[in-house]
């Protein structure tokens, strides 16, 4: 027989609390009685006694507030089979997200007694899945699609409070204001949008007050928590895409021009240079904002026709993939009063910590995944939410981790910094969570604080997490969970308040697939995912990069800066990296302590770099082809691209330059999938 969430054991433990339970509920049912008449006594509430949760009695306050009738036997609102349709196809996106994990919880929901319900934003049901008699009965109260359960509907619900809240509720049989459904038990978990971090809907676990267990609330929790992860990678694979289509695309514009994506929903997915627009309504172009009513049948005039009027746009496309229409580019003309000459780069620094002997660190890039990973990060500060940091060695994870923690709310918080696989897993262990006298053998006589506890009011950085021991993955998860440690060999309870960033260059899912990792813990740490991108997809750069560590290094050995010529800089951002950052600064620093010369050509660089993997040649696309291999097609697309990166990406004179028109040169990037550069 499957193991299911909901199976009831038959236990002593579990009848005393079930008897404890059904006096508890009595008292609660008694306490609403006195309540819908007015004659609840505040000295009972204030005291605790009249057995009604803080929670629910505000909610019950809201509900006669909205004016609801606490007689009520069922939603009285559903939406038409019509409306139903177009509701649905309204939150594509989100049922989409909801798909993997309504398919691992269908197995445990068939013979439950439970239902597993989707709400939209309003609190609309959208998509249920469960036990077949729950969900007949759920029609006798419109628990069904279609049907609305918002607070302002139908009173206290786990849906209704949930969203009126914004934060995890369960409701209990005779905690529901309406006596129709005191039957029912309900738990239910906000989803909230990556975008803009509001309510994109409602996970809810329903079904008779037979079915309630303490854990389902984490249970919700955790699948909604796997339904906002799955929305935050449709989101980057839909501004990939977005992004793709805006290179390809005919439109130009300057390097000053303001920026936006739309997205298919006419939400602004990405931006560049808005705060440097004229238009008086720059304010409303931040990321997450729906900006206009897009339609599928739309053309670029009626795209045009559609933009608030207070908005001023110097051109407008719709971005197309395989014959779809993705979503659209707006294109802002600069602020014409500004003086100032665009900048090369963005980059952050952060200042060296209070009483440790450090440099100050400045990260630096232009791409836009490097933008939107240094964009989260500052988010995640904001928020404080555990975050995982994923990239493959050498991208500088753990600058993510220091940005992380320069954002904190409170001034001088403490970062203590632990590589997971740089300690044995016999002592890993001890070293997180600490640990009394004697606790384990190889463990100190006095006893050890963890690195929890020295992390307090600050952040925990976990580097390399994947390398977790298995048994010390629950250890953790009942820390996140708990907010508190347990010494190993104590159970006393110490409260903490740590923000963990965890960072690895594995792969997770991988990991959970293969029985490494837990996947409740996942999902845990994961509430924000930023990824690094490596090096070699950073496109331009790996020149800003040369010029810093030149500059820095330079002023750390007291030596002249370097001077790198066309070849050098050409075969430098040719090259792979697959030691990425870190790979590229030792290469900078051999180059000041070594070079003969102050002016740096390809011969100059390590051979790894000027002939790599026995003379390939990385050619457009990025894929190595050997030299003896090369057709006349590869040869002139490697002309093309290297010209184009001599030049900076102004394609005129990259045209000029070849001796070929610039229709024909166009045409010839778009045949051999070059990239465009600036």
């Amino acid at each position: 027989m499957p193991t299911s969430y909901f199976t009831t054991q038959n236990h002593a433990g579990f009848k005393k609390r079930e008897t404890n339970s059904i006096n508890a509920e009595r008292q609660t049912m008694r306490s609403w009685e006195q309540y819908v008449e007015g004659r609840l006594d505040t000295n009972e509430i204030e005291r605790g006694l009249a057995g009604v949760r803080p929670e629910i009695l505000k909610s019950w306050d809201r509900s006669k507030d909205l004016g609801i009738s606490a007689l009520s036997q069922a939603s009285p609102k559903k939406l038409t089979a019509e409306n139903i349709f177009t509701l649905t196809q309204k939150n594509q996106t989100l049922v989409i997200a909801a798909r993997a994990a309504f398919a691992r919880l269908a197995p445990h929901l068939a013979e439950s007694g439970a239902i597993l319900i989707l709400t939209d934003k309003n609190g609309t049901i959208i998509e249920a899945i469960g036990d077949p008699e729950t969900i007949d009965a759920g029609r006798d109260i419109q628990l069904e699609i279609g049907g609305v359960w918002a607070e302002g509907v139908i009173g206290t619900n786990g849906i209704g409070t949930a969203l009126s809240t914004g934060t995890p509720a369960y409701v209990h049989a005779s905690e529901h204001f309406c006596v129709g459904i005191k039957a029912w038990t309900c738990a239910a978990a906000p989803i909230f949008d990556p975008l803009d971090k509001s309510i994109a809907g409602v996970l809810d676990l329903s079904g008779p007050p037979a079915i309630f267990r303490p854990h389902n609330l984490a249970l919700v929790v955790a699948a909604a928590r796997e339904i906002e992860i799955a929305l935050a990678e449709g989101l980057r694979e839909e501004r990939t895409l977005l992004l793709e289509a805006l290179i390809d695309s005919p439109s130009t514009h300057s390097s000053t021009d303001g920026i936006v994506l739309l997205n298919r929903a006419g939400r602004i997915v990405y931006n560049r240079n808005t705060d440097k627009i004229s238009s008086r309504r720059k304010q409303d172009l931040v990321i997450g904002r729906k900006l206009l009513a897009m339609k599928p049948e739309m053309t670029d005039g009626q795209l045009a026709e559609a933009i608030p009027r207070e908005l001023v746009i110097k051109g407008v496309e719709l971005l197309k993939t395989g014959g779809e229409t993705r979503g659209a580019v707006l294109i802002l003309p600069g602020d014409s009063q500004s003086k100032k000459p665009a900048a090369r780069s963005q980059s952050v620094k952060i200042s060296a910590r209070s009483g440790v002997e450090e440099d100050e660190i400045e990260i630096i890039g232009n791409c836009p995944r490097m933008l939107e990973a240094m964009d989260y990060a500052r988010r995640a500060a904001e928020a404080n939410v555990t975050v995982l940091v994923q990239g493959e060695t050498g991208v500088g994870k753990e600058l993510f981790a220091r940005l992380i923690h320069s954002h904190h709310k409170k001034k001088n918080a403490p970062y203590v910094a632990v590589n997971c696989a740089a300690i044995s897993s016999d002592l890993i262990g001890g070293e997180l969570f600490g640990h009394v006298a004697g606790a384990f053998t190889g463990a100190l006589r006095e006893g050890k604080v963890g690195k929890f506890e020295l992390a307090n009011s600050g952040v925990i950085c976990l580097d390399e997490i994947g390398d977790m021991p298995l048994e010390l993955q629950s250890y953790l998860l009942r820390t996140l969970e708990q907010r508190a440690v347990y010494r190993i060999g104590c159970n006393r309870r110490r409260a903490i308040d740590v923000q963990l960033v965890a960072m690895t260059n594995r792969n997770l899912r991988n990991d959970i697939e293969e029985g490494n990792f837990r996947r409740d813990l996942f999902y845990r740490i994961s509430a924000i995912v930023i990824e690094v991108p490596p090096l070699r997809e950073r496109g331009d750069d790996i020149q800003l990069l040369v010029d810093q560590f030149n500059g820095v290094l330079s002023r750390k050995f007291g030596r002249p800066l370097l001077t790198f010529d066309d070849s050098a800089r050409t075969a430098l951002g040719t090259y792979r990296w697959p030691g990425n950052v870190r790979e590229l600064r030792n290469t900078i620093e051999r180059l000041c302590l070594l070079a003969k010369s102050e002016r740096i050509s390809m011969w100059d660089l390590p051979p790894d770099i000027t002939s790599p993997d026995d003379d390939m040649i990385l050619p457009a696309g990025h894929v190595p082809v050997p030299a003896d291999k090369l057709n006349l097609d590869d040869i002139e697309s490697i002309a093309i691209q290297r010209t184009i990166e001599l030049e900076n990406g102004n394609l005129s004179k990259v045209a000029a330059s070849l001796g070929i028109s610039r229709p024909t040169l166009y045409r010839k990037i778009k045949l051999y999938g070059l990239e465009r550069g600036k």
